[in-house]
């Protein structure tokens, strides 16, 4: 084999690692956003669930006053009765404080019923917080995770960089243009082996003449149907 050929494939390793990582460094923000998105469900269920606690809370609220307004009616019609020396007026308040006595007792039946609401939405509320801690607790350990790989990557692609720039010195300057060009229209792959007369690059079959310039290993040599530098399979 050549050995312009052997450090463009040196070469072409050291580019096809630079361009996995640096694939993979594009992805990040995308394993960031979709880290963060898995709690976007547990922030709704504990809203909601806070949101019901707090309704049934007002809703036991609001009955209480409704009974304390009703209560304080009784007392002063209570006053009332006392005061009257007329036997109708006082009948008549007499059945007006039995109508909030009964008013009352059925808000204290509804306060009772809505209590009992209040502790099993309190429970839920609480499953809701704990299941988002829970989940907040993996995130931040994906987070950390992610921080952790993209410093590596990044230390990665400078030592390869490094070295990629020492491997370039070693390449012919008139096979250089040609290498990069190929890196970029061919998806990384610019060299491609001659593998039982066909390019492991387009899997095509290449002509008798080609094949024997790249066996002879005196120049080097192109496949004639996708362009990529031609190796032999060792």
């Amino acid at each position: 084999m050549l050995d312009e050929i052997r450090s463009l494939l040196v070469l072409q390793d050291r580019d096809r690692r630079l361009l996995t990582l640096r694939k993979e460094l594009a992805k990040l923000p995308q394993d960031e956003a979709r880290a963060k998105a898995k709690l976007s469900g547990d922030e709704a269920s504990k809203k909601k669930a806070h949101d019901e606690f707090l309704a049934i809370e007002l809703k036991v609220k609001k009955i209480e006053m409704e009974a304390e307004t009703r209560r304080t009616t009784i007392k002063r019609l209570r006053i009332q009765q006392f005061e009257t020396k007329k036997n109708e007026e006082y009948n008549a308040l007499g059945h007006e404080v039995t109508r909030y006595e009964k008013e009352v007792d059925e808000l204290e039946t509804r306060e009772l019923e809505a209590m009992e609401e209040v502790d099993i939405f309190r429970e839920k509320l609480n499953e809701a917080e704990a299941q988002l801690a829970a989940s907040k607790k993996v995130v931040e350990e994906d987070l950390v995770t992610i921080k952790e790989r993209h410093a590596s990557m990044e230390k990665q692609v400078l030592e390869v960089s490094v070295e990629r720039e020492k491997l370039v010195t070693d390449v012919p300057e008139d096979n250089l243009p040609i290498y990069e060009k190929l890196m970029k229209s061919k998806d990384g792959m610019a060299i491609a082996t001659l593998k039982d007369g066909k390019c492991t690059g387009c899997h095509m079959k290449v002509i008798a003449s080609t094949g024997i310039a790249v066996q002879t290993g005196k120049e080097v040599t192109q496949c004639e149907n996708c362009g990529r530098i031609l190796a032999l399979d060792e």
